[in-house]
């Protein structure tokens, strides 16, 4: 029985803090601290998402404080010194915002996340409206699945499809994720690609093939 992989929507958090795009710099601020965040998603009309204030776009104020506003050049620097005098979300957010779709798989998300040096992400459907967040730790949510799971997922949907008139001596192990594969194959060519499906099997911390060809 192949097991499902995980989607966005299967890890995300439903309930979500968000600021208007008229929300004033303290207020947003304030947003963060008292819900512990360190981004919220900007709205406007029906929840669609327009943008995300991090505290990375309210900390240019002060960054900036003390600069030369002649001695600053350049798109980035221009866009740096227009958040430093931003008084409104609008003003400071960065947009358009980087979301994700609820049916993205998890692995998609994360490769989202670290391309962009982002904690957390907006989930939005179809029409752009917020629906969720997820976050770095929604993610690693993936690796409390059971040990047991991951060993039948292996067996049933890795090694069995390869070799299905004749199921090779292979040994599955797994602790606290880890994966140890042992035993025998008639095809060693097989090998690296039984690694690279083992290694992605959802909740795998690493894997440790050792196979080699039958005894004669």
């Amino acid at each position: 029985m192949r097991y499902a992989q995980s989607n966005v929507s299967d890890v995300m958090t439903q309930t979500v803090v968000a600021i208007s795009r008229t929300a004033v710099y303290k207020e947003i601020v304030r947003t963060l601290s008292e819900w512990n965040v360190s981004a919220v998603p900007v709205l406007e009309g029906e929840g669609r998402v327009i943008g995300v204030v991090s505290e990375a776009d309210l900390l240019s104020k002060e960054e900036h404080k003390d600069r030369d506003p002649a001695g600053l050049d350049g798109p980035r620097r221009l866009s740096d010194l227009a958040k430093a005098g931003a008084r409104t979300a609008e003003d400071a957010m960065s947009t358009p915002a980087v979301t994700v779709r609820g049916y993205a798989t998890v692995a998609e998300a994360a490769r989202a996340m670290a391309h962009g040096g982002f904690k957390r992400l907006p989930v939005v459907d179809a029409e752009g409206r917020l629906v969720g967040i997820v976050s770095r730790s929604d993610l690693l949510k993936v690796y409390l699945r059971r040990d047991d799971d991951i060993a039948a997922e292996i067996r049933d949907d890795v090694i069995a499809p390869l070799f299905p008139h004749r199921e090779p001596t292979v040994e599955v192990r797994v602790e606290e994720g880890v994966v140890a594969l042992s035993g025998h194959m008639a095809d060693t060519a097989l090998i690296p690609l039984v690694t690279r499906l083992v290694r992605a099997v959802e909740g795998v911390v690493c894997a440790d093939v050792r196979l080699d060809a039958p005894v004669a």
